[in-house]
């Protein structure tokens, strides 16, 4: 774990209340001996009327803090024992190595002050058998008082592996020279079918919420060429399986002179690069969820292999699956055909009929397109869409047309094409769909601070 270290030796003044010393520094072993001041959280506390127990967290980890009252006298141990869980402290003292404390360090106490108490009367909620009850998992308590629940250890790891998914999202692109833009929020057209469009008033108008990243960097394309993007989206999606939101975060890419291939590659490269990134900057985390750290080096060390739609329905009805050749792939046959991979795999050439306008039909073959899914083992399914666009004019009026779409929402879209349509193809990952399957959760829920779907927008 790395542990920032605020402006500790950058030879600055800091300010009063500024933070210097980290509990992980303390745990790390770089304060052996030493008097330190900790600030911090309560998690747990015990002891009686004359020494204290107090378990101190920041957002690098914990430690005991024992707290005597002939050290500390009657008033300062007084300070020590009203904190409940929750108060936050500001805990000097030495710290001493001792095998049998968590972590092998503790804190034997010179000081305490309760920065922000918590009351007898408004105990924090968020209990030890409210969280035994969840068994893992999220209860509408614990979502009801989400707020809470991310002080929790669990939230704590899942927020700060969510980070390092999103930095190496950023670094794989940037170190390749693609540029980050951005799109904009409110749109006039849909770019994954008009079902899962949110409808917005808008002064007298109706628009949409933003499904997509995709149409608006296309127009980007030719003056960037290598083009990225982290933002939100929202698809009014009515689903309640364990990886649907309705409010989720999109990674997307676009590439000039480029065809399914070729997207394919970054695809993969960017979801090894992650992996890596997890094992380099997280193994602690993702052991202390119990996760297998070979499953994730799998995943970051070996190719992904690729397969065609038709093989893919021939498969799932050897296995008794109930689907015809031209249907898409929804969750429930995803999860089947991903239970036994052992590496992600592509999903390539769809039907014409199952995918929309933007996907280039294959010229070898008129029924199917230059398309392609990422699908994550272990039942997760779909983590990337995306293809080569139909990027000549003459082609993207024939399928606007072919699907009766009207022309009007999308002619800046077309425009592109007008003035030098070029080869291009880019994707869309769903960033918590990646931290889900690679922290294991049970439900997307699990890894975005406040989850939003068809029945909660609260808090």
């Amino acid at each position: 774990m790395k542990i920032d270290r605020g402006i500790e030796g950058r030879g600055t003044l800091r300010p009063d209340m500024a933070k210097d010393i980290w509990i992980g520094n303390v745990q790390s072993g770089m304060h052996d001996g030493a008097q330190v001041e900790l600030k911090g959280w309560v998690k747990r506390t015990r002891g009686s009327n004359r020494i204290r127990f107090i378990v101190l967290r920041d957002s690098t980890g914990t430690i005991q803090c024992v707290a005597k009252k002939e050290e500390l006298g009657d008033e300062n141990f007084e300070q020590a024992a009203s904190a409940l869980i929750e108060a936050s402290l500001i805990v000097k003292g030495t710290v001493n190595v001792d095998e049998r404390a968590p972590g092998g360090h503790e804190l034997v106490v010179s000081s305490v002050e309760v920065v922000g108490a918590v009351r007898e009367d408004a105990p924090f909620p968020i209990t030890e058998s409210a969280m035994s009850a969840a068994d893992g998992g999220e209860t509408e308590f614990l979502l009801d008082n989400r707020h809470l629940y991310l002080r929790t250890g669990r939230m704590t790891t899942m927020l700060q592996i969510r980070s390092s998914v999103f930095g190496a999202i950023h670094s794989y692109f940037r170190d390749l020279d693609f540029v980050e833009y951005q799109a904009p929020c409110f749109v006039a057209g849909a770019v994954e079918g008009g079902s899962t469009l949110f409808e917005v008033p808008y002064f007298g108008r109706k628009v949409y919420l933003t499904q997509s990243w995709q149409l608006y960097a296309e127009a980007a394309m030719p003056a960037l060429e290598r083009l990225y993007t982290v933002a939100p989206s929202f698809r009014a999606e009515k689903s309640r399986t364990r990886r649907h939101l309705t409010e989720f975060w999109h990674a997307e890419m676009e590439i000039a002179w480029a065809g399914n291939n070729d997207v394919m590659a970054h695809g993969e490269g960017v979801v090894r690069h992650i992996c890596k990134t997890l094992l380099e900057e997280r193994e602690e985390e993702l052991l202390s969820i119990d996760r297998d750290l070979d499953l994730i080096a799998r995943y970051a060390d070996n190719p992904y292999p690729r397969i065609r739609y038709d093989e893919a329905v021939e498969t799932l009805q050897a296995m008794n699956v109930d689907i015809e050749w031209g249907q898409d792939l929804d969750y429930s046959k995803e999860k089947v055909l991903t239970a036994d991979f052992d590496v992600p795999h592509f999903l390539t050439h769809y039907p014409k009929m199952a995918k929309p306008f933007y996907h280039r039909v294959d010229p070898d073959d008129e029924k199917y397109v230059l398309c392609h899914d990422l699908l994550a083992p272990e039942g997760y399914g779909e983590i990337i869409g995306g293809g080569e666009r139909t990027w000549s004019e003459k082609e993207i009026l024939q399928r606007i047309d072919e699907e009766g779409t009207p022309r009007e929402p999308y002619q800046f879209y077309i425009d592109t094409r007008t003035y030098g349509g070029v080869p291009h193809g880019g994707f869309g990952l769903g960033v918590d769909r990646v931290c889900s399957w690679l922290s294991g959760a049970d439900h997307i829920r699990e890894v975005i601070p406040f989850p939003r779907d068809s029945r909660r927008v609260t808090p």
